[in-house]
């Protein structure tokens, strides 16, 4: 069985160069397209766009995804505000020959999650109806401090919306993060959504951010789960091993190459190649 192996460039560095260089080093072929040059996707120009499209050609590079920051906003915001940026995320998606893009599902911002839902509904079912007439699949990702945080929310979300342009993009450290034992209380269920896994872990006690298989993310168990299951899809490596924040986070050549071994270490056990 194989995985196609991806990762966030410029958790790597802010040079679209060295962020190539280094997931050819660690066996990647594709890149998840969230920055370059310091630049979020959303704004690139025209030139960038043109740059990066060419460079990943001339080293036979494919995007994963466009990893983008739609959802991880207010909800205070006019639902126009994202679906121009979930425009934008598409033409990106075309561009880069995607049908992939990242998103998320509102900040809390000290509400009742509860208080949330309809409005959080009403502006994922524009997302997706938008998303589907372009045939592109939105990614949820489960961030803490949005709606879509626990296991259960993103259940709730993910079959409301009822949209096979709507699907999960998988993220065991996150859900460390808001108290969820990741297989033992989300796999079952989500598991007829999962389309994406991002791979990072992270501990329960403190939330800290680990490598794969080093915190209390239940990586083993869901890599094998994911495995007997036939997944057959990306596994992308977010480490954020160096620093975090609103917006990603950055781990730096050498702790991203550390993350990648401490994947490939899970998945050779498992019999599962990366390529």
């Amino acid at each position: 069985m194989t995985w196609v192996l991806s990762g966030f460039g410029d958790e790597i560095d802010p040079d679209p160069v060295v962020q190539l260089s280094v997931l050819e080093a660690l066996g990647a072929r594709h890149l998840e397209l969230r920055g370059a040059w310091g630049t979020g996707v959303l704004d690139f120009d025209g030139r960038q766009r043109t740059e990066l499209r060419k460079l990943l050609d001339e080293r036979g590079f494919g995007v994963s995804a466009i990893a983008s920051p739609l959802g991880k906003v207010s909800l205070g915001l006019p639902v126009e505000s994202e679906l121009a940026r979930l425009r934008v995320a598409i033409d990106l998606a075309h561009a880069f020959s995607t049908p992939y893009i990242r998103m998320f599902s509102f900040y809390q911002e000290d509400r009742d999650p509860a208080d949330m839902r309809d409005d959080v509904l009403a502006r994922l079912r524009a997302m997706t109806e938008l998303a589907a007439k372009a045939d592109i699949v939105l990614l949820h990702e489960n961030e803490k401090d949005i709606y879509g945080d626990t296991p259960a929310r993103v259940l709730d979300l993910i079959e409301s919306v009822g949209s096979e342009h709507l699907r999960v993009a998988w993220d065991s450290a996150n859900f460390v993060q808001v108290g969820s034992r990741p297989y033992t209380e989300a796999y079952a269920a989500l598991r007829p959504y999962l389309e994406y896994v991002q791979v990072k872990d992270a501990h329960m006690a403190d939330g800290k951010v680990v490598a794969a298989g080093e915190g209390d993310g239940e990586l083993v168990e869901t890599l094998t789960a994911l495995r007997d299951d036939g997944y057959r899809g990306f596994v992308s490596l977010e480490p954020h091993l160096s620093a975090a924040h609103a917006l990603g986070g950055f781990s730096g050549p050498a702790a991203f190459g550390q993350a990648a071994r401490a994947l490939r270490r899970i998945t050779d056990d498992l019999g599962v190649e990366l390529s």
